[in-house]
This record gives structure tokens, sequence and C-alpha cells, in this order.
């Protein structure tokens, strides 16, 4: 057994998660994710004021704690940390050893920066196309900023293999750090599908830290306590097959639904694609084997496919807001009034080349507080200028002050415009990318995996499931009878949602279409919404397409990263059959007679 455990998920995450895995039970590799696609161009911002920075500085901070316990112990070290400086980051971290008096192998992988090599690429006849937008880079009219391929899991597993006590990657896959340690340890081949499949989906439950452990659930009540929640641990076997839970006394929870929601997590298709392998989603199986311990297994895998993945981010121009505060009655025209005084002052809105508005009504009638009068107008300008949508657009909105509306006053005070990076994401032929594994002085190169000549299919088992049941209804909340995971791909938002019985699946398959989904979300409609079906675990994943923009950074919605989007969809009322809602909330403790139900 392989005890694999994640400290981290995310740049910013607990600092201390490093030091409670180590000291908390037996672990033998300790793992850490702290890059996504904003984090990217985060560190590309450090770097510019810093030129030996571009790596997550926190790792740094988590090694000083537990470096010497886990040279002592033998456990492995595996992160991402490097960012856009590996090296930089190995560098940081062999001055802490040796201020600590230690002496470790640290090894680093590079590979995935591809910045220099763009044009040379376009040049050959690769147009690096976005993949939403299909639109050719060559056309970008926009400095680029950071190019970085997302690599697997044999570095690491190199790495490992040559002797390294600490590893530290830049761009991968969030699973690689899973995969690699795994396949090292276990001898995989490179065509070991179902195996390396496995792993991966190892990887995607760990990657997000306590976001598996009861972190972010839907039925939060269910988790113990939110107090000092455990960071997850895979306890993996050489078949392939793992067991999640977390160490004694922690916080939380590792239940079949925790563990459904990480797995609906930023995903779209069933076929996951990573550049070792493609894990199918839809061969999962999971069985709750004790308090906090749940097994996965089944899980089968197919080639990677013959293109790895690129994050681009490129500078979009420059940013503001305002965010004003309405109170009380006719918000609706102290709104209108704000954009009536407000752009022509600053030159009308044409002026800008991208603009949003955004009234958020929190008033309630007859408030009983201050604060339940209150709505919020926010008020945002992007442009390549700066200096258009600096204080020369918030200070006009705050010389509004003494003369507008009455109760004005806004929630912070002008700001300075500030520049926000675009997601470009792209496609390039895997055989371009190779990955370097750098220790002590020697590099090691090491080839892409390719797909081999004649395809590999699985057979995915089919489920069976019950009739959609009908008859008397009640309206309720859809959050009665399913959880729900969301998050961002780009400027696509995935929603994934699960049953907790085969007869609500089966009623959520026959009601929640696409088009249904656009009536129930209407920020959705006129949006491309596909639908992917998982009822291995009861489970249906909406890709939206474009309801984030063009991306993170760049998103003008007060929830760029669609973190909420699945609880909006739960607090939708729909008419239910009582069937389900008898059969299951009631089981829960919440009988579906609910002073929220009508029949």
């Amino acid at each position: 057994m392989l005890r694999i455990a994640n400290c981290s998920g995310f740049f910013g995450d607990r600092l201390a998660a490093a030091r409670e895995m180590v000291e908390g039970g037996p672990i033998d590799v300790l793992t850490g994710d702290y890059l996504a696609e904003l984090t990217m161009a985060i560190l590309w911002r450090t770097r510019q004021k810093r030129p030996e920075a571009g790596f997550a500085a926190t790792f740094i901070a988590q090694m000083e704690q537990v470096l010497g316990r886990c040279l002592e112990r033998g456990i492995r070290v595996v992160v991402n940390a490097g960012g856009l400086n590996p090296r930089g980051c190995a560098e940081a971290l062999a001055a802490v050893a040796q201020k600590l008096g230690l002496s470790p192998r640290i090894a680093y992988v590079t590979g995935d920066d591809v910045l220099d090599r763009l044009e040379r690429w376009q040049a050959q006849g690769h147009a690096l196309a976005h993949l939403d937008r299909g639109i050719p880079l060559a056309q970008l009219r926009a400095p680029i900023l950071t190019a970085n391929a997302y690599l697997g899991g044999w570095g690491i597993a190199e790495a490992l293999g040559r002797g390294a006590d600490v590893v530290i990657t830049g761009r991968v896959t969030d699973a690689s750090l899973v995969v690699g340690p795994a396949a090292w340890r276990f001898g995989w081949r490179r065509d070991d599908w179902d195996r390396l499949a496995s792993a991966v989906v190892a990887g995607h439950i760990l990657e997000c830290g306590a976001q598996c452990t009861g972190g972010n659930y839907a039925f939060f009540q269910e988790v113990p306590t939110y107090t000092g929640i455990g960071f997850p641990l895979a306890e993996m076997r050489e078949d392939g097959g793992f067991v999640v839970t977390k160490h004694p006394g922690t916080g939380g929870l590792v239940s079949v639904g925790t563990i459904t929601a990480q797995l609906l997590y930023e995903i779209d298709a069933p076929g996951y694609l990573n550049p070792d392998v493609t894990a199918r989603f839809d061969t999962i199986r999971l069985e709750q084997e004790a308090p906090d311990r749940v097994r996965v297994s089944g899980v089968r895998g197919e080639p990677p496919p013959p293109t790895t993945k690129l994050c681009l981010n490129y500078l979009g121009g420059y940013r503001n807001s305002v965010t004003f505060v309405l109170a009380g009655l006719d918000l609706v025209e102290k709104a209108k009034l704000v954009e009536d005084t407000l752009w022509p002052a600053v030159g009308g809105r044409e002026a800008f080349a991208e603009t949003a508005v955004s009234l958020v009504r929190s008033d309630r009638e007859d408030p009983e507080t201050n604060e339940a009068a209150f709505a919020s107008l926010k008020i945002t300008v992007k442009d390549p200028d700066p200096k258009k949508v600096g204080r020369a657009f918030t200070n006009k909105a705050i010389e509004m002050a003494l003369a507008h509306y009455p109760g004005f006053h806004t929630t912070a005070p002008p700001q300075e415009e500030s520049a926000y990076a675009v997601y470009w994401p792209a496609l390039v032929p895997a055989e371009l990318i190779e990955q370097v594994v750098h220790l002590e002085g020697a590099a090691a190169r090491v080839p892409p995996v390719l797909p081999p000549r004649e395809p590999v299919r699985v057979d995915v088992p089919a489920v069976a499931l019950p009739p959609a049941p009908s008859g008397p209804t009640a309206r309720v909340p859809l959050g009665w009878l399913f959880g729900t995971r969301s998050g961002d791909k780009g400027g696509n938002a995935n929603l994934g949602v699960w049953a907790r019985t085969p007869e609500a699946y089966a009623w959520l398959l026959a009601t929640v279409t696409p088009d249904r989904l656009r009536q129930l979300l209407p920020e959705c409609r006129g949006l491309a919404v596909e639908r992917h079906l998982l009822p291995n675990i009861l489970a249906v994943n909406f890709v939206i397409k474009g309801l984030l923009g063009e991306g993170v950074s760049s998103s003008t919605r007060s929830d760029p990263q669609a973190k909420s989007l699945g609880e909006y969809f739960r607090a939708r009322h729909v008419e239910v059959p009582r069937a389900l809602l008898s059969s299951s909330h009631h089981r829960e403790g919440i009988p579906w007679t609910s002073r929220d139900a009508t029949s």
C-alpha cells in the first residue's frame, strides 16, 4: 500500500496542513496542488517585481515546518509549487534546508514553459487555436504573459526513481501529483491504462484538499464538525484500487457523497483527459467501507489523446469597479439615476471596451435592520487604456456623493485600475512536449506518452435504473433531493448534480435537460449547454459554455469561478413527485410537508 496525502488545494490554503498530515498519522508521499489558470497570472505579476520569484512561497514555509520529519520517516514530497520558476523554488527550498542543517535530494521538473516556442510552432503550421472559440493564436493582438503545457506524471516518477526526496514541478495536471508516485512505487508500465486511470481518479479526488473531506459540501449539515477538518489521503494498491480517508481525530467527513461531489468538480465529458491516460469517470464504483473510508474501484482507462493542452495567459487590459449601496425604496429608479448620471460624466458607456452593470437585490420589504434595506449596484469598466478606467473613472463616481440619490455611499473609496489577464486554452501535438528532470546537476529527458496505433476502447458497464416516478407533486427546492458541485473550466462553467437514490436520478435524467436548465438558470439562456451522464455515481454533469466570459481573471460576474452556481441550482423550486420526497428527503429527517412545500 502507498499512502499519498494532500496538504494544499490552492495557493493560499491552510499553512498548517503539511505539518498536520506529517504528524497526524502514517503517510508515504506528501503532495500539494498550488496552481490554477488564475494562479499562473498571479505568479507572473509577482515575478515582474522580483525575477527570482514566480513560485508558491507558502510551500517553502510549509517545508520549514516538516522537512526534517519527512526525511526521518522517508516521506517523499511531490508538489507543483514551482509555478513559473521550478528551479527558483528548488533553490529556495535548498537554502531553507541548509539553514536547518538538512541535506535533502531536491529534483525539479521543467518542460512545461513553452512561451519561447509559440512562434516556431505557428510557423510549423500549429494554429494554437482557442479551444472554445476556434480563433488562431495569430489573430491575438495582445502580449502573451505565460504559456505552459500540462505535463503528466512520468517526470515525477523518473525523479523519484532517481532517489529524489522532494520533487518540484511547474504546470503538471493536478492528478499527475498522484500518478507519478503511484507509477514509481508500483512499477507500472506506460500502457497500464486501468491502473493509471485509477491514479488519475485518486489525484482528482485529492487535488483540492479538504474539498473531498466535507469542504464545500452541499449537505454540510451532515459533516460532524468543520473545526480542524482533516486533509485527505489515498491508500493506493498495486492494482490501482484505493481507499480515500483522513487522519483519525480530525474534523470533516469522508463519505460517498463527499467523494461524489469532488469527482464532479471542474470536469466535462466522462472521458477525463490527461497526458498519460484517459480516465473513464463513468466506470468508477464507490463504496462506504467504514466511517470516513470510501473505497474506489472499477476504474477503466483508455490511451491519452494525441494532443497536450496548453494554458496561455495574455494581457487583456485594465479594469475597475464601483459598487454603489442603494437602500430603502425605489431601488430600480435609484439604480437608473446612477447610470444616467455616471455614464455621461465619464465620456459615455461606449467610451470603454467593455462594461458590466449588476443590480443585486438583497433588500427586504419592511426591513427590520438597516442592512436588510440594502441592494448593491456594481458597475465595472474594462479598457486597454489604464487611464480611462483608473481614478478618472472612480473619482467621477465619488464626486456624485453629495449630489445624488438619498443614502448615497459606496463599498470602497476610489480605487486605481488593475491589469487583468485572459486565459487562452489551446492544443499542441503531444510529441512536441518533453519533460526534463533536474537532480544534483544532472538532467534526464522524459518523452511524452503517445497513443498506440491500435485504438483501445473501454466497454462501459450498463447501469440499471428504475422508471422515473410520477404521481402527485410538491413544489420544493431541488436541493432537497440533489447535491451539486460547480466550478470553472476557463470561460465555461461546470455544474455537477448527483442524486441520493436511483429513483431521484431517473427523475433528474427525465426532467433536467439542457433546455430545462436554461429555464431554471436564466443566466444560461442563449448559451450552449452540454449534458454528460454518469449513472454509475447517479450524477449528471452540465457544461455551460461561455458563462464566465473569457475566464476567471477577466470575468465580470460576481462569482467568476462559478463556485456558487450549484447552490443557486439547488435553491430553485420545482414540482417534484411526492414519492421522491417521502423516500429521500423524509429519510434525512426533513419531512416534505415543510412550510416551504406547496401541494
